[in-house]
């Protein structure tokens, strides 16, 4: 039997092993263990996992992630996205569907801060749903643009999935941070349009509501200064290269603190919640990314990310041809797995293949991690929707139902992206 041939039947019961609920960390680690000792034999295998799960667990980059997860749990616990959201419906409330034309810039700030969609979402459909049910706004018109908004936090920094993909792809993640914000501000602005275009053609689907004065409309700015100081500290930083993305997460949880105190918004169970959400979400991706390298040691040995990239790369196909593919298998992922699984299980076999061919690594990153999001919210699993659902007893079909215009909002993004790779790109050569 080929190395190849072993290679692929490893992702074929890792699979198998994920479908059966097991852990995926655990999933990967099993079968890359398993297939080392089939190709090197058990020491050298052994001797590869302590080394990987040490290397990994020290690793000085891996301590962003905590760090800028602490500082979204900081924020959620002091319940800023409502502040958010107060804000934008000061500037957008009176116009139709000026509630979920609100919703958009709010979960797009929030979700960026919080670095992960779900608490986003779930915050903003607390928030924003009853207001929408006051003015009788269309159940499905209200929340698939709240879920579908949330998504953003996976692309305007500092985005946990990016941190992430930076690490197993061994790119630089303060450029990365810099390549999602172009691409997050055009997909936000797409969604945005879909819902004017949407209430232009049918009013019923979102009334308009009161219109704020010039006064309250300018006194919205005293509720978004946290989210300001945050960015221009976290984000200003790391563009000016004043901070590493580490020192960045550090100097954010920091700031976040002193903000939640000053607001006497912070208790000390929502610290010690803060607190144990980091620990609990670190480890799993840490035993995440463990599992990934050690899959990725059996499949580097195997040979076979070395097969597909010559086979991409003799089949001579173009470049929308091999995207199309990749898109279709991301989407499919996206509808099985949470982001950040669908990254850590795909890049060690797929990353080489695209390198090879010679894309850019920031524009590629961009557009798998818009591709995987938009599975996430796609029927018929889309796990996204199930969280929403589960938060406010909504209906999963009728969310779904709200999400599908939204769904093809991000596709359109994703033709742009293909087509003008430059907007991903941009801004990191600046730097």
């Amino acid at each position: 039997m080929s190395p190849e041939l072993i290679g692929a039947i490893g992702l074929v019961i890792m699979l198998a092993l994920i479908f059966l609920r097991m852990w995926i960390g655990i999933a990967m680690l099993v079968v890359g263990f398993a297939g080392y000792v089939i190709l090197r034999g058990y020491e050298p295998a052994a001797g590869m996992v302590a080394t990987v799960a040490f290397g990994q667990a020290t690793m000085y980059s891996l301590t962003t992630v905590p760090l800028f997860i602490f500082m979204g749990q900081i924020i959620f616990n002091a319940n800023i996205g409502r502040d958010l959201y107060v804000a934008a419906y000061r500037w957008l409330g009176h116009r139709r569907g000026g509630l979920v034309l609100a919703t958009v810039p709010a979960c797009a700030l929030f979700g960026a801060i919080t670095g992960v969609p779900t608490p986003a979402s779930v915050t903003m459909a607390k928030v924003a749903l009853p207001e929408m049910k006051k003015y009788g706004y269309n159940e499905s018109f209200a929340t698939g643009p709240i879920v579908s908004a949330a998504t953003l936090a996976v692309l305007i920094p500092p985005s946990i999935p990016m941190i992430i993909y930076g690490i197993l792809t061994e790119t630089n993640v303060s450029q990365l941070f810099m390549a999602g914000i172009l691409p997050g501000i055009l997909i936000a602005a797409l969604f945005m349009i879909t819902i004017v275009v949407m209430t232009r053609f049918n009013p019923k689907l979102g009334p308009a509501g009161p219109k704020a004065s010039w006064r309250e409309r300018a006194g919205s700015f005293k509720l978004i200064w946290p989210t300001v100081i945050l960015f221009v500290l976290v984000l200003g930083g790391i563009y000016a290269g004043v901070v590493t993305p580490t020192e960045a997460g550090g100097l954010g949880a920091f700031v976040a603190i002193v903000i939640a105190v000053a607001m006497r918004r912070l208790s000390i169970r929502g610290f010690l919640d803060a607190l144990l959400e980091a620990c609990g979400l670190t480890a799993m991706i840490l035993l995440l990314i463990i599992g990934a390298q050690i899959l990725g040691r059996f499949l580097a040995v195997s040979g076979l990310p070395k097969l597909l990239a010559e086979t991409l790369v003799t089949l001579e196909l173009p470049h929308w041809g091999v995207f199309a593919c990749l898109i279709i298998l991301y989407v499919i992922l996206g509808m099985l797995l949470d982001v950040m699984s669908a990254i850590i299980i795909t890049m060690p076999v797929i990353f080489p293949a695209i390198a090879a061919m010679g894309y850019d690594a920031f524009w590629f990153g961009v557009v798998v991690m818009l591709v995987v999001q938009m599975g996430v919210i796609t029927p018929p699993v889309g796990l996204d929707v199930f969280v929403l659902s589960g938060a406010t007893g909504v209906p999963v079909w009728t969310i779904f139902r709200g999400v599908l215009p939204f769904v093809v909002a991000i596709l359109v993004g994703v033709v742009i992206l293909l087509a003008f790779p430059f907007i991903a790109t941009i801004v990191p050569l600046t730097m």
